[in-house]
């Protein structure tokens, strides 16, 4: 038995990072502990090259999640100019950048990024044993931010309340199966958008044995961060069941 940190993430598009090979952007069905993390120190205020504050956040919890809904998949066709590296300047904005007249050549980038359309998540955070701050601190800010919450890339803003909630003494399953409220309009009653999945998917880090399944699965994502500067991951045990609407302990 845990205390637990739940909130919701809704948005009509979302990517959830991962290993890119070439100019492929592929994206998880569900957040990813990077992900997770970016949100977390976006509310908190952090900046990236605040490495200290970061591997602090970091070393601090646990991520896992609940795949309500089963998505569907946009792949986007993306270009994009950039001018010539320059080492000598830092440039504040990209207006700037671009107006630098000492440089005659734009370069191309072209690549295909994948996003996860209208997906909801539940997330569930707990802490380890070496936590510098509290599930409260952390509920405070996903009401009120520092930054603008992202579902994995500055494009797929958050669409929705993340409704945080603190689930005091809670098996992992029982906290994630958290009821929220509805994200259908008000007088819907059957909830039909929500009713279009048939199963959930759970993941978790830690203890395999935190959710039962018949089918518990642990793969190794390269989602853990290393440096958000130098932009490096290294991988993570993450166990995943999926189990039928009709096991969940709450009806929908």
């Amino acid at each position: 038995m845990k205390d637990y940190l739940v909130f919701q993430l809704y948005g009509p598009m979302a990517s959830w990072g991962q290993p890119a090979v070439g100019g492929d952007r592929a994206t998880h069905m569900s957040p990813t502990r990077s992900a997770i993390l970016g949100l977390l120190g976006a509310a908190l205020g952090i900046k990236r090259e605040e490495e200290d504050r970061l591997q602090a956040l970091h070393q601090s919890v646990l991520v896992a999640t609940k795949q309500l809904t089963p998505t569907s998949l946009l792949r986007d066709y993306h270009t994009s100019q950039v001018p010539a590296r320059n080492n000598k300047y830092v440039y504040r904005t990209r207006k700037n950048e671009l107006l630098d007249e000492s440089k005659d050549k734009l370069n191309t980038i072209l690549s295909t990024r994948d996003y996860r359309c209208d997906g909801l998540w539940v997330v569930a955070l707990s802490l380890t044993e070496t936590a510098t701050i509290t599930l409260d601190a952390l509920r405070h800010v996903l009401i009120r931010p520092v930054f603008t919450l992202y579902l994995g890339r500055k494009s797929c803003p958050v669409s929705a309340p993340l409704c945080p909630v603190l689930v005091v003494d809670s098996e992992l399953k029982d906290a994630l199966d958290q009821d929220f409220p509805e994200l259908t309009p008000e007088g819907v009653s059957d909830n039909t958008w929500l009713r279009r999945s048939r199963a959930f998917t759970y993941t978790w880090e830690g203890d395999i044995s935190e959710i039962q399944g018949d089918t518990v699965m642990t793969t190794h994502p390269w989602d853990d961060p290393v440096s958000r500067t130098r932009w490096q991951f290294q991988q993570r045990a993450m166990h995943q069941v999926t189990t039928r609407a009709s096991e969940t302990s709450k009806e929908v």
